[in-house]
């Protein structure tokens, strides 16, 4: 049986567990198992991959998709742009043939990327010409790529000041009415804290107003149910969560 899995922390809110075994392998005849990494420390990811030879690859979530780059031997293209792994191909070699002997390479994907842009692709209207984007992890870093390869201003908001990003406390009215997207890269509101939501001007947000949460658990976040009330489209990021997972299976099985 092939095996994968997913290391970050923590890893109650996640579904990738669920969708692939759950999902994706038996609906096409796939014998494999996906297990979870709960490290709170991402070089531990390398104890993991040396104690288990049949690990094939593995998905990265918060909050190591930046920090596990040092540990990796490759990157593909989008990775390098982007600055943020959430996809590792492991290739078992010959330890003299490795970093320090190791007995494995690794190479890093960005599958973040092809997961938000078909997802919000066919949401996109004329008016969509601007967006904020909350938070600057990695999942924001794949979030600004899309934008700027589809045209789209955007602006990063973050809860420190930052010379690169807006504070919360800058968001006004008027600010709300130029940028039509706001794209949620926070953890804010995931399960369990599903009570936490981005501080924004709400009461500003229209019918033109798109609002996408990569948070998918709950499906529907005190970010969109503020959002649907004053009438804006929303989105939560589970049918990104599976046309990433199905991007990074491709990956995976990369010669």
């Amino acid at each position: 049986m092939r095996r994968f899995g997913l290391v970050g922390y923590p890893l109650t809110h996640s579904f990738s567990i669920k969708f692939f075994n759950e999902s994706f392998f038996p609906e096409k005849g796939i014998d494999a198992e996906y297990v979870n990494f709960e490290i709170p420390d991402v070089q531990m990811m390398l104890d993991i991959v040396r104690k288990d030879p049949e690990l094939e690859g593995l998905n990265c979530t918060i909050p190591h998709k930046q920090a596990v780059i040092p540990l990796l031997d490759e990157l593909s293209d989008e990775a390098r742009e982007t600055g943020a792994v959430n996809v590792i191909k492991i290739y078992r070699d010959q330890p003299e043939n490795t970093r320090d002997g190791r007995g494995f390479r690794l190479k890093g994907f960005n599958s973040d990327i092809v997961g938000f842009r078909n997802s919000i692709e066919p949401l996109l209207q004329p008016h969509h010409k601007r967006a904020l984007v909350l938070g600057t992890g990695g999942a924001a870093k794949a979030v600004c790529h899309v934008l700027g390869k589809l045209g789209i201003e955007w602006r990063s908001v973050s809860r420190t000041t930052n010379e690169n990003s807006l504070t919360y406390s800058e968001l006004t009215p008027d600010m709300m009415e130029e940028y039509t997207i706001v794209v949620n890269c926070t953890p804010l509101g995931m399960f369990p804290k599903v009570g936490t939501y981005p501080e924004l001007p709400y009461e500003a947000l229209t019918t033109r107003h798109l609002l996408y949460d990569l948070v998918y658990n709950p499906t529907e976040t005190e970010f969109m149910k503020r959002g649907a009330a004053m009438g804006a489209v929303v989105k939560n990021g589970y049918e990104m969560l599976e046309l990433q997972a199905v991007a990074a299976w491709n990956f995976w099985n990369l010669k």
